[in-house]
């Protein structure tokens, strides 16, 4: 296991949550009016940007999991 590697994935992650699982979480109780086609055409872009970062970070996560650990910079390897 890379664990500097799994460590920027779960960064990533962190971040992804941070910056937008507000823009795809569903709304408790839901809409009260039908939004407009602008609004689905929106929301239908953040929900696919989501899910491509979040598959690109879970790829991520297993390369780090299968990796090795980078040797440390300036060492000797024997």
């Amino acid at each position: 296991m890379d664990p500097q590697r799994l460590k920027d994935a779960y960064q990533k992650l962190q971040l992804l949550d941070e910056l937008h699982t507000h823009k795809v979480k569903p709304r408790p109780g839901g809409a009260l009016v039908r939004p407009s086609s602008e609004v689905l055409e929106q929301q239908m872009r953040d929900l696919a940007n989501y899910t491509v970062e979040l598959k690109e970070i879970i790829l991520e996560l297993f390369l780090a999991i299968a990796g090795r650990p980078k040797p440390p910079e300036g060492g000797l390897t024997a």
